[in-house]
């Protein structure tokens, strides 16, 4: 690995070639793992205390289901096959879905509420999984490559991707920090964060534009990862406490280390071939989730 990273061209052609896998596909591989990682580690944190909602996850704001209907719909319109073609309007699709949801939840009775919220992002998130649904197998190019996209892969993506991708990231991170005093207050209630001077419906705005950012931007590199930004919030509430101060920042922690070690050990587990980090978490995620309701965890919101 290290030979690979920083030794010196030579002509020993097997050393030529492993220090071609490490530098193409081993180091994006890693970056992409740690950068989406803490991304969705963040955003699962951030849906949770916004939400006051334990078992909340970024898909709540429909953005997994955004970037999927706008994957298959450009592939199947342009004839996209390159990654680095459709990614960025997954991120939009994403964006545009978590914009919608949020705009439906501010509208009418109930606006601004976190079940209203919630309803929005499981309303837009079956329109569009049907609406995804119908046009893949209405294109067997599309239909393949949201097989491949949908199982949730750091693999194969290389930094004229990554680097965008982070920047987006970083600027999500960035709004997430200054908004995580504000997540303490809120979850006191809205009448008492209210009395204390926060700007509800601003600090609200502020989170799901963070949320959609940092979810939007993972999803899109790497497609829809279920259950991590849930799994680690949870880790990192067992560890810090309620505080989201240090909550936030220990999530994105375990978000990176998590995903990673899924990557990892799915090259491992099934060789020579490999199972995608999204499999491998979600292996880990379904079994936490089902002890989490099984627990009641969900009534100490």
């Amino acid at each position: 690995m290290w030979h690979g990273l920083f030794a010196a061209p030579d002509s020993d052609q097997r050393l030529t070639e492993i220090r071609l896998i490490v530098q193409t596909v081993r180091v994006p591989r890693t970056v992409l793992a740690i950068v989406a990682g803490v991304a969705l580690g963040v955003g699962g944190a951030l849906i949770q205390g916004y939400t006051r909602n334990p078992i909340a996850d970024t898909g709540l704001l429909g953005v997994n289901t955004g970037a999927s209907f706008a994957v298959v719909s450009v592939i199947a319109v342009f004839g996209f096959s390159n990654p680095f073609q459709y990614v960025w309007f997954a991120f939009l699709g994403a964006a545009v879905a978590g914009v919608v949801v949020f705009g439906l939840a501010s509208i009418g009775r109930g606006a601004g509420n976190p079940l209203t919220l919630a309803l929005a992002g499981q309303g837009i998130t079956v329109f569009l999984m049907a609406m995804t649904t119908a046009v893949a197998l209405s294109n067997q190019a599309s239909l393949n490559a949201l097989r491949f996209w949908n199982a949730g892969s750091v693999a194969g993506v290389e930094f004229d991707v990554i680097w965008p991708v982070t920047a987006f990231i970083a600027v999500g991170l960035v709004l997430a920090l200054t908004t995580l005093p504000t997540i303490n207050l809120l979850n006191l209630g809205d009448d008492v964060a209210r009395g204390l001077g926060v700007n509800i419906a601003l600090s609200r705005t502020i989170g799901i534009v963070a949320i959609t950012l940092l979810a939007g931007a993972a999803t899109a590199a790497c497609g829809p990862i279920a259950f991590l930004g849930l799994m680690v919030a949870h880790v990192a509430r067992y560890l810090t406490g309620p505080d989201y101060r240090w909550l936030v920042p220990y999530a994105g922690l375990l978000g990176a280390i998590v995903l990673l070690v899924c990557d990892i050990v799915g090259r491992l587990v099934v060789r020579p071939g490999e199972l995608d980090a999204g499999v491998v978490v979600a292996l880990l995620g379904a079994p936490f989730f089902a002890a989490l309701v099984w627990r009641g965890k969900f009534k100490n919101a």
